[in-house]
């Protein structure tokens, strides 16, 4: 029977567990940041980076959060983009699982205007954050539908130019390439997440119902591989 992609799945992620710790965690990081890159992933996200900051001078520091973290790659790559383009760049990056920010860090030490912090994106806390740029790559598919609704209008809320999300698309062939591409990686939690994320990805027409309930002037571009880029620009 093939897999139904009809309704978002409401399965967890084992990276879920914001307690986790350890070597599986650190060798599942490194995974999903290198099929993210070898996908394209990474470089959506840039791309939307470009796109936001055209009519910005480069005069000003711009302050970029980075939602979900992880291991740092996508800061990394900004930072890169940065300083080859002549930005300067105040990077903050958020994740919610302890050790996985400290793994950040240590990859990092290159990288003087990358900082990190643990912190719930969905606490209290979170809500007194500004920044010119918000960058979710791989991150709004963990909530429910409501959830990721009320994070994006606080995201727009607090940036002073706009939001960049790159995101799953949900889609029969996604789950079966993702799959195949899997064979030759031994990581069971790789394999299971994987699976899981692009099940709890959005379909165009559940971003574009999002897109009429927030604050500002959407894009919502599809991109190989399976992936939505959706920047949105402050009014």
């Amino acid at each position: 029977m093939f897999v139904d992609t009809k309704y978002r799945s409401k399965d967890i992620e084992i990276m879920d567990d914001l307690d986790m710790s350890g070597e599986l965690l650190i060798r599942t990081l490194d995974q999903i940041a290198s099929i993210n890159k070898w996908l394209g992933g990474n470089g959506l996200t840039i791309d939307g980076i470009k796109k936001i900051l055209k009519a910005q001078t480069k005069d000003k520091t711009i302050s970029i959060i980075d939602l979900g973290c992880g291991n740092g790659d996508m800061l990394r790559e900004v930072a890169e983009f940065g300083r080859k383009n002549g930005y300067q760049f105040e990077l903050l990056g958020l994740d919610a699982n302890q050790a996985t920010i400290e793994y950040a860090i240590s990859l990092s030490s290159d990288f003087q205007e990358i900082t990190y912090r643990k912190e719930d994106v969905l606490g209290k806390e979170f809500d007194s954050h500004t920044y010119d740029i918000a960058l979710c790559t791989l991150f709004i598919h963990h909530f429910e539908e409501s959830v990721a609704l009320g994070f994006i209008q606080t995201l727009m809320k607090n940036a002073k130019i706009g939001v960049v999300i790159n995101d799953l698309h949900r889609h029969r062939l996604a789950y079966y390439l993702f799959k195949s591409l899997t064979l030759i990686i031994n990581n069971h939690m790789v394999k299971t997440d994987g699976l899981t994320s692009i099940l709890r990805g959005f379909k165009r027409k559940e971003l574009e119902q999002f897109s009429e309930k927030i604050n500002g002037k959407s894009s919502i571009n599809w991109r190989w591989a399976f992936r939505y880029q959706w920047i949105i620009n402050k009014i």
